[in-house]
């Protein structure tokens, strides 16, 4: 299988098939802990780690795994590393570890990464996989950042409040807050969809746009007109 290049790699995984936006796949985690731009960013770290750890793996194990034990293998690999994570997040984070609850756990069935093991990584050799982890990742942790900032400075007037719940006591007090009151539809779980409606509609629009100049342009020429 011909390796597509490491720019269309980036672009696919970042904006052209974004996990978040554009396959939806994701959405319990998505939708339920993007309640603040620090839980959003929190799991959007846990999981670029978890798929970007499990491409290079599953993509490291092509020349011995068995087409039976294909999928078990990859579900396995991935359990082991959010394991990983949650004993990590339990040792030196356990605010956010509290604050992100079960959906830490629930990496594990997140599509996202056990479509990205089964048709790239397990196809791909080491390097592509390990970019496609980063990309098809990053992607996913800014649909989380940007819908949970969005929401939390809607829903609380706030930004980043809690940031020491990631960085630890150094950043106690670095979020911002404005002298608004939120709106507390955002932060509740319709503010979820909505939020993310809107992302979707936005990432259309964008993608849409030069298309759709494109068809206006050569509407506009002329094609019938007799030279003289």
């Amino acid at each position: 299988m011909t390796s597509p290049s490491r720019a269309d790699i980036l672009r696919d995984g970042l904006w052209r098939r974004n996990a978040g936006v554009v396959q939806l796949l994701g959405l319990c985690p998505l939708l339920a802990v993007s309640t603040s731009a620090v839980t959003g960013l929190g799991l959007g770290l846990a999981t670029l780690f978890v798929l970007t750890c499990t491409n290079l793996l599953v993509s490291l194990l092509r020349p011995v795994l068995v087409g039976s034990l294909r999928i078990p293998v990859f579900v396995l690999v991935i359990a082991s590393l959010v394991t990983v994570v949650e004993l990590v997040l339990a040792a030196w984070l356990p605010a956010l570890d509290q604050r992100l609850g079960l959906f830490v756990a629930l990496i594990v069935t997140n599509c996202t990464i056990l479509a990205r093991a089964e048709a790239f990584a397990s196809r791909q050799p080491p390097g592509a996989a390990l970019l496609d982890g980063l990309a098809t990742g990053t992607g996913f942790a800014a649909v989380l950042l940007i819908l949970g900032a969005a929401r939390e400075l809607v829903g609380r007037g706030t930004l980043f409040a809690g940031l020491d719940l990631l960085f630890g006591p150094a950043a106690a007090g670095a979020g911002l807050t404005l002298p608004v009151d939120g709106l507390l539809l955002a932060v509740l779980p319709p503010g979820a969809f909505i939020g993310l409606g809107l992302m979707v509609a936005a990432w259309r629009w964008l993608n849409l746009r030069p298309h759709a100049n494109v068809a206006q342009a050569g509407a506009a020429t002329p094609t019938g007109e007799s030279h003289r």
